[in-house]
């Protein structure tokens, strides 16, 4: 077995310190989910509980069910949109938990927006609490920035 040098504890710790600077930079979007459109709720529920996912949210007669599997969540919509969107819920961890510290997502629009980023919709600048927003990456995923507290 191999015993580290001091120069290797170093650099270690010098790259540990850099990721964890880097990462106090990063915007803070909380939960992430797939939100998918799906023909047949049922036939989609039935699908993914095969592959361990449980319904975690949503109900059938609202049309959509939240599934999880682990940190994984995969949002079923049936009727609600056109496509599939990638799903962020800044303020939530995957277990719909509050998180202390994360970005707003009037931040969140902001920054993009600094950053020559176009929004497909936007959230009330003026406003607090609860607000989305929508973005288009460069390959045209949808992307939403839902915020719910």
């Amino acid at each position: 077995m191999l015993r580290p040098t001091a120069l290797h504890v170093s650099c270690t710790r010098r790259w540990a310190a850099s990721i964890a600077t880097k990462r106090k930079d990063n915007m803070k979007l909380g939960a992430f989910s797939i939100s998918l459109n799906v023909k047949d709720l049922e036939a989609s529920r039935q699908f993914y509980e095969s592959l361990g996912f449980n319904v975690f949210a949503g109900s059938m007669k609202q049309n959509y069910l939240i599934m999880k599997n682990g940190n994984a969540l995969v949002g079923l919509f049936q009727g609600m949109f056109e496509g599939n969107i990638l799903t962020f819920n800044p303020g939530w961890d995957e277990d719909a938990n509050h998180i202390e510290k994360f970005n707003d997502v009037r931040e969140i629009q902001r920054h993009l927006k600094s950053k020559g980023i176009t929004l497909l919709s936007e959230a009330d600048e003026d406003s607090t609490g609860p607000a989305s927003f929508m973005v288009t990456d460069p390959d045209g995923n949808t992307i939403l920035i839902d915020q719910h507290r």
